[in-house]
């Protein structure tokens, strides 16, 4: 069954993109405007595109109050708060995939398993060693490589130390991950 897109206007752009391109917000009873990642909270909706630069104009601009054709309350730490409530979305769903067992952690075992060519993606920490990259980049080919988070970050969302390298076996739950971390990449990026 072909997925239906679901159209919303970004309000600092006015292009109207699929909402899953679209961050989203929603004004509170208290008139504060909050996230809603899995844009569920009821109220209506105002989006914007995924992109720490487009949320950091809508607050410079006074677009969320405009949208809402009322006076609204943005908290001055929004676009942190977006970020941080992204990377806890990505690294929980990277837990799951550890409790799913489609999760292959260390730098020989991910090698490996690169050989066996079952790898939908590589998780490389930011703080990585330049041997250990130069290896999986060779290795990894044409995989992408995330490098969205610290030993210490992965460390803590799968409860082991010294976590650096870890390949997600294809799957749907590697599916699921990578959607999250590609949802957090690109608010970085862009």
């Amino acid at each position: 069954m072909k997925k239906i897109d679901v159209l919303r206007k970004c309000i600092v752009t006015g292009e109207v993109k699929d909402k899953e391109e679209l961050l989203r917000f929603v004004i509170a009873p208290d008139l504060t405007v909050v996230p809603d990642l899995h844009k569920k909270l009821p109220g209506k909706g105002v989006y914007v595109t995924n992109s720490r630069k487009m949320l950091e104009t809508a607050v410079k601009k006074n677009l969320f109050a405009k949208s809402a054709k009322q006076k609204v309350t943005v908290s001055a730490d929004l676009v942190d708060l977006t970020e941080k409530l992204l990377q806890k979305q990505s690294l929980n769903v990277f837990s799951l995939a550890k409790k799913a067992g489609v999760l292959v952690l260390g730098l020989e075992k991910v090698l490996e398993l690169l050989k066996k060519e079952k790898v939908a993606f590589i998780v490389e920490a930011i703080d990585a060693g330049e041997d250990s990259r130069a290896r999986v980049a060779l290795a990894a080919k044409n995989l992408e490589i995330f490098k969205l988070f610290s030993v210490e970050e992965l460390d803590q969302a799968l409860n082991k130390v010294n976590t650096v390298h870890a390949a997600l076996i294809k799957s749907e739950m590697a599916q699921m991950v990578h959607k999250e971390f590609d949802k957090l990449a690109k608010f970085r990026l862009n």
